[in-house]
């Protein structure tokens, strides 16, 4: 990637993961050292050799390592990454009331909606198991001592058990889509769905807040 050539420190971080599906690279990993095929496999849409140029790149960079098993992980400069990714992932949280449509999706990246909503502790939140089955494997998210964290698989005994369009319930998590507008769109509650309330989801950015509106094509050229 070319400089942008100016000594500002927002300019000099996009110098670093400013190209194209760099973060995204990141996003992968902040969740763990990844393989190749798994970073491929998480990344739809990217190319084999786009892949292997970024990850060179963010490796030169010295945000990315490579051990000998042939694992990338962030190196501890670039976990400090945690803290930019998920802000935007906040900032970000109006746009995902915009229906999937034909976007891609995989389970593992409710991980980053889960560390978005309820980063942090909150002794008011409840206890609570919520099985969730959207993408290709289950994940629950389980809310205990005023934390909330999310892992792969089934649980033993889920309070909650939602099933359907990724969209439709991670909206019904967030408290942004009600019981009946879910059930409306394709999801499946197997009990109380008022439960989700424990949650207590993260208000800094308010799920009523919409993004600008996109300008109407008029179909003349501009």
């Amino acid at each position: 990637m070319r400089s942008y050539g100016q000594y500002c420190a927002l300019a000099r971080a996009l110098d670093v993961v400013g190209d194209r599906w760099a973060l995204l690279v990141v996003r992968e990993l902040l969740q763990g050292p990844r393989r190749y095929g798994e970073l491929l496999a998480g990344l739809p849409g990217i190319a084999t050799n786009l892949l292997a140029d970024r990850l060179r790149s963010l490796e030169d960079s010295g945000v990315v390592t490579r051990d000998q098993g042939a694992e990338y992980a962030l190196t501890p400069w670039g976990e400090g990454l945690h803290d930019v990714v998920y802000a935007l992932g906040r900032w970000a949280r109006p746009l995902m009331s915009r229906p999937a449509g034909t976007d891609e999706f995989r389970s593992h990246w409710l991980s980053s909606f889960v560390v978005a909503l309820f980063e942090g502790v909150d002794p008011r939140r409840g206890d609570l198991a919520v099985e969730i089955h959207v993408g290709e494997r289950p994940m629950a998210l389980i809310s205990s001592g005023g934390r909330v964290h999310l892992t792969a698989g089934t649980t033993s005994t889920p309070d909650i058990t939602l099933t359907g369009p990724p969209d439709a319930v991670i909206g019904l998590i967030a408290g942004a889509v009600s019981r009946g507008d879910a059930e409306h769109l394709g999801v499946v509650i197997d009990g109380d769905a008022r439960a989700l309330s424990r949650l207590r989801p993260d208000s800094a950015v308010s799920p009523r807040l919409s993004p600008p509106r996109q300008p109407e094509a008029s179909g003349k050229r501009p």
